[in-house]
């Protein structure tokens, strides 16, 4: 299970641990979490906290695939 986590967070050029999927998940979860508040627990999240965070994770998503289309750092010269 913690490796599957390191791997899902982890970043497609270096394989370190990407803080823009760090933050994406924790805002997604936060969202899930509002919204099943609001669902069933009758708790109301104010509107624009949740708009707020769901524009976090719009962004940290598409900004995760964008580096998919990117092209790889290239290496340092060899001396």
């Amino acid at each position: 299970m913690n490796d599957m986590m390191k791997s899902m967070l982890a970043d497609s050029h270096n394989k370190s641990i990407s803080s823009k999927r760090v933050v994406t998940l924790i805002s997604f979860t936060l969202c899930c979490v509002g919204f099943i508040a609001n669902l069933f627990f009758k708790f109301t999240v104010d509107p624009n906290m949740f708009n707020s965070m769901m524009y976090i994770v719009i962004a940290g998503l598409g900004f995760t695939a964008s580096e998919k289309f990117a092209s790889p750092p290239n290496p340092p010269p060899q001396q």
